[in-house]
């Protein structure tokens, strides 16, 4: 398992970004414009192999204050449905299951958001994550 990346939100990219590259002397990895999704992702860190920071700016008009702008911890994973399997068997909630065999979001013990991310190619789609889709029952 390799740790990627912590998200939090910001009503002023420039200023974040300011902050993390002249303030700790961290770089702009790579910056990730969604129109359709109306936001912009720019990860900063040592490199594109160090943990980074993605800094996410939505572009509605919220407010965010008191640190209620942090995202989740993401992490990449050598095996998504092991991992939610083992998670599930510890009574985790999926709260995004990995249907894609790609991408899941879990809740830790303190309800801060986990997303995992299957390293290299997405697996083939299987149950019991197709049924769960399906179902509701995540």
């Amino acid at each position: 398992m390799k740790f990627l990346h912590s998200m939090i939100r910001t009503n002023d990219p420039k200023a974040s970004i300011e902050f993390y590259i002249k303030g700790l002397g961290l770089k702009l990895i790579r910056e990730h414009k969604v129109e359709a999704g109306r936001f912009t992702l720019y990860f900063i860190g040592e490199s594109e192999d160090s943990p980074m920071v993605e800094l996410t700016h939505n572009w509605d008009d919220r407010v965010y204050s008191g640190g209620d702008q942090f995202g989740h911890l993401a992490y990449e994973v050598d095996d998504i449905y092991q991992i939610c399997t083992n998670l599930m068997a510890m009574g985790v909630t999926i709260n995004r299951p990995p249907r894609d065999g790609h991408m899941a979001f879990v809740k830790d013990p303190n309800n801060i958001s986990i997303e995992l991310l299957q390293a290299g190619d997405r697996l083939e789609p299987c149950e019991p994550w197709i049924s769960m889709e399906n179902s509701g029952s995540w």
